[in-house]
């Protein structure tokens, strides 16, 4: 019988360890199970995570393919590179930005390296970026504001030592269901709560202790509420605040009447003075993409920081913890040069930079002098520098905001594009290159608390595949040969990325495949082979002494930070309107996010069929006629409201949807799922001015009864 290999999970960034088996015949996982060998899991795992693995949807690219007119059709391996050299060469003759490159949350942490080296010191493009900015790039912005580095500074470990576990602008119990376990247990615990802030009752909102029912963009108005509660009554963490950090007296000087502010959240006093009550046990306040993906995204994570180091948590079994949804969003962050070079190190700091040259044996000139214009510049930028596009792992056309725009921008280029699946992308491509997916690579990946564990490989690859690492590397030999002195291969890569890390805030030096096979993952910083980090900032008391006995301690406790001062930062953000409110026209409000059954932008398990938009009762009764109209000829009396097809229209489109009627979406509020490709038809393209990073949660749309082709022809997603 084919032997388990053990590796970790790709379906989101909890990192959980898995084993998986090939089957005995044919190609394919027969088997995926949690691993009880490996620390982050110790053997959970979610069901959608296996099956997504083992069994995925969506169409396999099995061969090379190159357009021809019009058409994409298959094609050699030699023809299908040298058609994406020549493509992507002739972009570069009109200057180093003529090329663009978009990475992956999704890939290895070496080949998030490798493409970050072809594009930085390769092409030498300012226009790199990576889906992972989509989501977390304001939560990221936020740490180096407050803390001068990226990354939370809890772990898994503190959340069965909290009291509190705030959960704003996040779903964990259907995005992270293995580290929801955790959470819940620990809220179930007689002393600790559960509290969710969220405009719909989620399903983690279903078990709460107190959900939270703010206003869609109302996050900053109520942390700015909460935060003056705590001033006013008296719960400020004095010795921490005036011992750790800068800027408080200023903050405090600009905070709202909390009374007004809670109502224009939407929110009862009462409720905001339940919050800051419970922010005086220890608390770890977790937030996702509700938060991240806004124009205020920044100010509003940065907001949450600030509800923190004002109650003093920011010790073990407390602080800020912002939920990363793709698997390898924080192995991008650390590895792959879009925001900064390798190991966190500044992109404009002339040492670093002249470090990062020098590793690469490339001109410092060429390496570009800023981070670049994020993923909605950089498609603002086609047509103009930019006149090819390399796309890996990534589905811009379904996954960017104002995607009617994307397709029309991507139509106009270049467009070279490297997946495992079909997709929207992949269909306007002019040379399509099959990629390796989960169970085929080898590599490593890095999960949301800093942990490092391998990626490997149970089956041989399919005739017709090769891995990110291998194409990136053999794109680079036909544009830049002396880029990669020898063939890419994960080991002697990852050892060149920790090489370059040494010494930095994100420091992987102490990392090697050999001690991943000895002890099976590793949080970093690991700047030695015996270290492997835990909270961070935090420096005492100690509470043990060498040999893991308890000792008598009188030290004071104190912090480290690398921000300029040593000091942990006060949030200095203020609110921007909103993009787009409810008016006459566009009288409701969409927000999006994730189901639990479905991943990203649905490559690997969407449905052919329109998205379900969740709306009130009363949202669904003011259409009922129209639908009834519209009804199936075999729906029963009462539920042609659920079924029924109508149209969502914003500003930039309109789409098919489904009509279900949920009592947990409030009134004048249209809920659709991010994994349709269709959804960001509707989405506005403004973005977070500091953090790049889109306004997915919020724009205004109506509903409108469908026309009967929109009924008589339902279209085909491709999957």
């Amino acid at each position: 019988m084919t032997e388990l290999v053990p590796t970790t999970c790709m379906r989101c960034a909890v990192g959980c360890g898995h084993v998986q088996r090939a089957v005995e015949q044919g190609y394919g996982l027969d088997v995926v199970r949690g691993n009880a060998a490996h620390p982050v899991n110790n053997g959970l795992a979610c069901q959608r995570g296996i099956s997504e693995t083992v069994d995925p949807g969506g169409e396999w690219l099995t061969r090379p393919l190159v357009r021809r007119d019009g058409e994409l059709v298959p094609t050699t391996w030699e023809t299908a590179l040298e058609r994406a050299a020549e493509g992507l060469d002739a972009a570069l003759e009109s200057g180093s930005d003529g090329v663009a490159v978009l990475g992956s949350g999704q890939q290895t942490n070496e080949a998030a390296y490798a493409l970050g080296k072809l594009a930085r010191g390769g092409f030498g493009t300012r226009y790199y970026d990576a889906n992972t900015t989509l989501c977390m790039a304001s939560a990221v912005t936020a740490y180096y504001d407050a803390f001068g580095s990226d990354a939370p500074p809890p772990t898994y470990d503190d959340i069965p030592e909290a009291e509190t576990h705030l959960v704003w602008g996040a779903n964990p119990a259907a995005a992270h269901p293995v580290m929801f376990r955790w959470i819940n247990q620990s809220a179930a615990e007689d002393d600790s709560e559960l509290i969710v802030v969220d405009p719909i009752e989620s399903e983690t909102a279903e078990v709460a202790d107190l959900h939270v029912p703010l206003e869609p963009g109302g996050d900053l108005d109520l942390a700015s509420a909460i935060l003056a509660r705590v001033v006013e009554t008296d719960r400020v963490d004095e010795d921490f605040v005036t011992e750790a950090t800068d800027g408080f007296d200023d903050l405090c000087a600009r905070l709202p009447d909390a009374a007004a502010a809670a109502a224009a959240a939407g929110i009862s006093l009462e409720d905001v003075d339940r919050i800051a009550a419970a922010l005086e046990d220890p608390t770890l306040c977790y937030w996702g993409m509700g938060i991240n993906q806004s124009v205020n995204g920044t100010a509003a994570s940065g907001a949450l920081i600030d509800l923190c180091l004002a109650t003093g948590n920011l010790r073990p079994g407390s602080g800020p913890f912002s939920l990363t949804g793709q698997a390898n969003s924080m192995g991008t962050r650390v590895c792959s040069s879009k925001g900064s070079w390798p190991g966190h190190r500044p992109f404009t700091d002339p040492e670093h930079r002249e470090t990062v040259a020098e590793t690469w044996d490339v001109p410092v000139s060429r390496l570009p002098d800023d981070a670049g214009p994020g993923p909605v510049g950089i498609v603002d930028a086609i047509g103009d520098d930019v006149e090819a596009v390399y796309a890996v792992a990534t589905n811009p056309v379904a996954g960017m905001p104002d995607a009617n725009r994307v397709r029309e921008k991507l139509e106009d280029a270049f467009l070279v594009v490297q997946d495992a699946f079909d997709s929207e992308t992949v269909e306007l491509a002019d040379v399509v290159l099959p990629a390796a997916t989960w169970g085929e690579s080898e590599g490593t990946t890095t999960n949301m608390e800093r942990t490092v564990s391998r990626v490997r490989a149970a089956t041989a690859l399919p005739s017709g595949i090769k891995t990110d690492l291998e194409l990136i590397g053999a794109v680079a030999d036909r544009l830049v040969p002396d880029l990669f002195e020898t063939p890419l291969e994960p080991n002697s890569t990852f050892e060149e990325l920790a090489a370059l890390t040494a010494g930095t805030p994100a420091d992987l030096s102490g990392i090697s495949y050999e001690r991943l096979e000895a002890e099976v993952a590793v949080r970093w910083p690991a700047p030695a082979p015996d270290v492997s980090a835990g909270y961070r900032y935090y420096e005492g008391p100690a509470d043990d002494d060498a040999d893991g006995g308890a000792v008598a301690d009188d030290r004071e406790e104190s912090w480290s930070f690398p921000t300029p001062s040593g000091r942990a930062q006060f949030s200095t953000g203020e609110t921007r309107p909103l993009p787009e409110v409810a008016d006459e026209e566009f009288p409701l409000t969409l927000t999006t996010a994730r189901r639990p059954d479905a991943y990203n932008t649905g490559v690997r398990t969407r449905e052919s069929a329109p998205p379900t938009a969740r709306v009130s009762p009363a949202t669904a009764a003011s259409l009922a006629d129209e639908l009834r109209e519209r009804a199936r000829p075999d729906a029963a009396d009462g539920d042609a409201a659920d079924e029924q097809y109508t149209r969502v229209v914003s500003r930039r489109g309109s789409i098919t949807v489904r009509v279900d009627a949920d009592e947990s979406i409030p009134d004048g509020v249209v809920w659709l799922p991010i994994h349709h490709p269709a959804v960001n038809e509707l989405t506005v393209p403004d973005v977070d001015p500091r953090s790049k990073e889109p306004n997915f949660k919020q724009c205004a749309v109506r509903l409108e009864a469908p026309r009967e082709r929109d009924v008589a022809v339902v279209p085909e997603m491709s999957a």
